[in-house]
């Protein structure tokens, strides 16, 4: 029986303690998932309403309306009317406003009409009405009322009539995301399935880590409902659960059975394999997933809802599929023995371990070279990273949805003709008493002068509680209400307009609310948290690595290679999404600037992921290292056995951020390009050239540790010593 002298590690001792009780961990696996899911059913998960979100000014400002007892408002929605030919007095476009406005009435799903409004150059006209009920299920009572707009449109083909809005917005886009997320989350496990077919040549090896994997994603998104409770979580969250739990998971088990499959092939006993594997890569597994947490906990200092959502969502996730690899996989790994390989695929299954002559070859080729390999990549990425110089934010709006939907054209249309009709912002004042000739006066005052200004337009319109203390102030603001024309007129009206107006109500409080100025303060938080977050992920990084490898180097340089792992996607994003490169291969349409909350959210996950890569091949090259072969030799060891592995992880990430590019909103694409280019950079250029020139050029300084950092505990990185395999532990090779 192995000793515990031989067994070093707490991921080797639970893989131990695993195989001896593999019925018992087998199944209490099992059973958690499937308790926490009945569990998670029973308790609910809290979902984030409105008032959980909003940041600053406009953040209060929303708060205070929601207390302020308004009468309950439905949905609002907006038919346009436009002729090119004729203006809104001709026959024919009076005629089709007639018939949008009876046939929009007999749905009975909508209050009143208002009166058309004109657009200045008299060529549009605006229908404005709300759909009666909830706004939040109005896009479940939207469709008659779509429908009876396309029908006045077949009507009148001489004419263009489009229907926006919100409900028509959360039933058109909503639908169509919702079915891409879930067509998504279906292609993603096969896609996952194939590539791992193609790494392992092997059936049930390739299912071993799609099954934790999803298993592990099951338990999580089970005790995000428990922690909803504390948090609330938002829509999307599941959806990042899913995106990084089955990147993870998938990665952890395949080093882990790459491993042990490995060191069996080498001659290995089964019991010695299992704990070869369980001390190297699970000792990888442990330390990449508290890495991969540590980067997600930084989320927390946003202070933002969906930020704190994905943070508690992601974490879950990545602590499930460490606790999962760590002891149901060694337990099924025991279980099965060499019957892990049962249906091999001629033609892919390989009984030899290793990365294979193609990495072997390139590899020998920048060891060479190993000063003009680092300077080439790095040159490499710098050229793929120079646009991030340009990078701006922006916040998310129309032009943010697929250009060939008919509610984007729809949206465009009714802002060209209406300038700030579709995104209006709303000044909310709350004071004693919201009446009177002084306010009247300065309400006027207020029209006036924002009017004059150019850059806020009508209509004007001002609505008060019933208690005469909050009043609400809507003014039309200039731009698609996230580009710089629409910053500049909250600029003014916030800078100028309202200190000199409503500003002087006496007792006022004034603040402005709506998307663009929702934005513009979410923007505001996130500039003020992300030195914070940069800050803590790398800091920590920095402190996991150092207590991992014991070297000041090492750490340095992992943290490195991640940020230019990250400036690259930062790079390639404003390559493609603000200088409008594969437009129409992405069908998207180039803006000023890339998702405001992209570059946070995008360095968290990435800087996480990529420590997967560094962790594991920094591993095996220390224990080489341990058993006293030279630094080159160690690295030209440690990269070539773990190519192939780094190679099949790689591809399946890279498949699965991919999928995100077809979804319709800019954001998932810009979230899926970024991704997916950064991890693809990561396992080739970074990996595969400058962390092995980089370690080559460094020779023993690598291992570097001051001397007054000696108290640092001893990690091992060696593999245990050979002893007579335990019988009990593992089957028998067949």
């Amino acid at each position: 029986m192995e000793s515990r002298d031989n067994v070093k590690g707490i991921a080797a001792r639970i893989a131990v303690w695993s195989a001896r009780h593999r019925a018992l961990a087998i199944l209490g696996w099992l059973m958690f998932v499937v308790g926490v899911t009945v569990l998670s059913g029973q308790v609910g998960t809290v979902q984030a309403t409105d008032s959980d979100f909003g940041n600053g000014e406009s953040g209060r400002a929303d708060r205070i309306v929601e207390q302020a007892g308004f009468p309950a408002q439905g949905a609002g929605e907006m038919v346009i009317i436009t002729s090119k030919t004729s203006t809104v007095d001709s026959p024919e476009v009076r005629a089709a406003i007639a018939e949008v406005t009876k046939a929009v009435q007999d749905t009975g799903a909508t209050d009143p009409v208002a009166a058309p409004l004109r657009s200045e150059d008299g060529k549009s006209a605006l229908i404005t009405f709300a759909v009666r009920g909830d706004p939040e299920t109005a896009k479940d009572r939207i469709q008659p009322v779509l429908d009876a707009v396309a029908g006045v449109q077949r009507a009148h083909p001489e004419l263009y009539i489009a229907e926006a809005g919100d409900a028509s917005g959360d039933k058109l886009i909503g639908d169509e995301l919702d079915e891409g997320l879930n067509r998504l989350s279906m292609l993603s496990i096969p896609v996952t399935l194939g590539i791992l077919l193609v790494a392992f040549g092997a059936i049930v090896a390739a299912l071993l880590p799609v099954g934790l994997a999803v298993t592990a994603v099951v338990g999580a998104v089970g005790l995000l409902a428990f922690a909803s409770h504390l948090a609330p979580a938002v829509d999307t969250t599941m959806h990042v659960m899913l995106l990084v739990g089955l990147a993870v998971g998938v990665d952890y088990c395949l080093f882990y059975i790459r491993r042990e499959r490995d060191e069996r092939r080498n001659g290995a006993d089964a019991h010695r394999a299992l704990v070869i594997a369980a001390q190297t890569s699970g000792r990888s597994i442990w330390v990449s997933g508290l890495t991969v947490i540590v980067a997600m906990a930084g989320m927390f200092l946003t202070r933002d809802t969906t930020f704190v959502s994905f943070a508690i969502g992601t974490i879950l996730v990545v602590a499930t599929a460490v606790l999962g690899s760590l002891t149901v996989l060694p337990a099924l790994l025991s279980a099965l023995g060499d019957r892990v390989d049962l249906g091999r695929i001629p033609g892919l299954y390989r009984k030899r371990a290793g990365g294979g002559r193609v990495w072997s070859a390139f590899l020998r080729l920048v060891l060479k070279r190993p000063l003009i390999s680092a300077v080439l990549a790095v040159v490499a990425l710098g050229a793929i990273a120079a646009p991030a110089m340009d990078l701006r934010t922006k916040g998310e709006g129309v032009e943010d949805l697929s250009p060939s939907a008919p509610i984007t054209q729809a949206f465009l249309a009714i802002q060209a003709a209406f300038p700030g009709g579709t995104g209006p912002a709303e000044v909310v004042v709350k004071a004693p008493a919201v009446s009177g000739p002084a306010w009247d006066g300065a309400v006027a005052e207020f029209k006036r002068q924002a009017l004059a200004t150019g850059r806020l337009h009508e209509p004007v319109t001002v609505e008060v509680n019933p208690a005469g203390t909050v009043a609400v102030i809507s003014v039309g603001l200039s731009g698609t209400g996230s580009d710089r024309a629409s910053e500049d007129a909250l600029a003014a009206l916030r800078g100028t307009v309202i200190p000199a107006t409503l500003g002087t109500v006496p007792g006022a409080w004034v603040g402005v609310t709506g998307d663009t100025a929702g934005s513009k303060d979410f923007n505001d938080q996130l500039a003020d948290s992300m030195p914070l977050v940069f800050g803590f992920v790398l800091g920590l990084a920095f402190l996991l690595l150092l207590v991992s490898f014991r070297s000041v180097v090492v750490a340095v340089t992992g943290v490195a290679l991640n940020l230019l792992s990250v400036a690259a996607a930062y790079g390639m994003l404003v390559f493609v999404f603000q200088y409008g490169h594969f437009e129409s291969l992405l069908d998207f349409r180039a803006a000023d600037g890339i998702t405001n909350w992209m570059p946070l959210f995008l360095f968290v996950i990435l800087f996480g992921l990529s420590m997967d890569y560094h962790v594991f091949v920094v591993s095996r090259i220390r224990e080489g290292h341990d058993r006293g072969l030279p630094t080159r030799q160690a690295v030209t060891e440690g990269i070539t056995a773990t190519a192939g592995v780094i190679t099949s992880a790689a591809a399946v990430m890279v498949a699965v951020f991919a999928l995100f590019a077809t979804l319709p909103l800019v954001s998932t694409k810009e979230l899926g390009v970024g991704l997916a280019a950064a991890v693809l950079l990561d396992a080739t250029i970074v990996r595969a050239v400058l962390l092995p020139a980089t370690m080559a050029l460094l020779g023993e300084r690598n291992w570097w540790l001051p001397r007054w950092l000696n108290w640092l505990p001893q990690v091992s990185h060696d593999v245990p010593a050979a002893a007579p395999a335990d019988r009990d532990l593992v089957t028998t090779w067949r």
